[in-house]
């Protein structure tokens, strides 16, 4: 897909909003972010729903979703996926909104290629049990949907995001660690996501 600049970074920016708030930017808080006007944010916009890589709900706030099937073009380099903020792995925590990338070539020398993938990094140990350790990479498929057993990430009710396992029961969600030391967190509601695709960790320096 020919995107402009403005147009990839307006891309970038609804996805990594997505993913760390759940929701989508306004056309004043990309203005903000990419340095110009409202009225040229609108431009890029309507060009990019135009091309089929943007989808917005009319007469909703913060409805512009990236369109099923396309991945943002930083997510589509071999070996290369966003690194888009650290996850709990203990108890939850604020997002972060760190945008940086992971390689895996610098990583392990291997990897598979990243369509709608993303990376976080693990702080906290609660999910030991099931391999996933303090300063691994998880690689995340973003999606909203999990099944019982998923390991996903999970925006909570309060605004942090955590790792767990997802469990739907009859009136709650349970978000179980895997690591006696840690409690489930249990909601009514939950919003997935994505679910953990891969796992890499860096050994020595």
């Amino acid at each position: 897909m020919n995107l402009t600049p403005k147009q990839l970074r307006i891309l970038q920016l609804i996805r990594d909003w997505r993913v760390r708030r759940g929701y989508s930017p306004t056309m004043q808080e990309l203005a903000d972010e990419i340095g110009v006007s409202k009225v040229t944010v609108f431009e890029h916009v309507e060009a990019l729903i135009k091309k089929g890589a943007l989808i917005r709900e009319p007469n909703k706030a913060r409805s512009l979703s990236i369109a099923d099937g396309i991945a943002v073009p930083d997510e589509s380099r071999p070996l290369r996926f966003p690194l888009v903020g650290k996850i709990a792995a203990g108890n939850p925590i604020e997002r972060v909104p760190d945008m940086e990338e992971i390689d895996l070539v610098d990583v392990i020398g291997s990897g598979t290629r990243g369509d709608s993938t993303f990376a976080l990094k693990v702080e906290g140990e609660s999910m030991r049990d099931e391999g996933i350790l303090d300063g691994d990479y998880v690689l995340i498929e973003r999606t909203q949907v999990a099944q019982n057993g998923d390991k996903v990430v999970a925006l909570l009710p309060d605004g942090s995001t955590t790792l767990k396992t997802f469990f739907k029961e009859d009136d709650h969600i349970r978000l179980q660690p895997a690591n006696p030391a840690f409690d489930p967190i249990r909601v009514k509601f939950c919003q997935v996501q994505g679910i953990v695709k891969g796992v890499v960790r860096r050994y020595g320096r």
